[in-house]
């Protein structure tokens, strides 16, 4: 036996209750928890600008998905999967073809990328800011050295989460960079 992760595909919508159920089963003994070791429905913290006003949320970023930490034994995996699939909303497991097969783990490295964007690795979590900019969309800046500035969006990088500005500085146009945080979208 060894431990890996595995993807639990689920109906959108149903991954929290289904986790539930899940810890529920555990506490129950009625799924052996050194099997079944942990259980996480993927969110990531999202950060969006309303009104002028940072608001902080957790979205899902694998709707209609779960992970789950397993330690499958070579006889009687069968039993583990069987319960897994009684509860309503489960689907199946992402790399199986059929609900005889046994389940296929996700790599390590996926794993790893997974739970890093999670945050379930200390140390590595990051708030992702939503945006609602388009080039040549004008923008007023709000934080930073040139605040109260107004510049039109001449580019994006949605990986970086930054904007390339033009404004105006001594009358002559100026690219400046700042991140989507540190700029608001001005009414038309």
């Amino acid at each position: 036996m060894s431990r890996n992760w595995y993807i639990l595909h689920t109906y959108t919508g149903y991954e929290g209750k289904i986790e539930r159920t899940i810890k529920l089963l555990l506490e129950k003994n009625e799924v052996s928890s050194e099997v079944i070791l942990d259980v996480k429905v993927p969110v990531e913290e999202l950060v969006e600008i309303k009104d002028g006003k940072k608001k902080s949320r957790m979205n899902k970023f694998l709707p209609g998905y779960l992970m789950l930490e397993m330690d499958l034994p070579e006889l009687g995996w069968k039993d583990t999967v069987a319960k897994l699939f009684k509860i309503q909303g489960v689907t199946g497991f992402v790399g199986s073809l059929s609900r005889n097969d046994r389940p296929m783990p996700i790599s390590k490295d996926e794993a790893m990328n997974l739970l890093q964007k999670s945050g379930a690795i200390k140390g590595e979590k990051q708030a992702h800011v939503r945006h609602a900019f388009n080039v040549g969309d004008v923008v007023k800046i709000s934080e930073g050295p040139f605040a109260n500035f107004d510049g039109t969006v001449k580019e994006i990088n949605v990986e970086k989460e930054k904007l390339n500005v033009e404004v105006q500085i001594f009358g002559r146009p100026t690219p400046v960079e700042v991140s989507f945080l540190q700029a608001e979208k001005v009414a038309k």
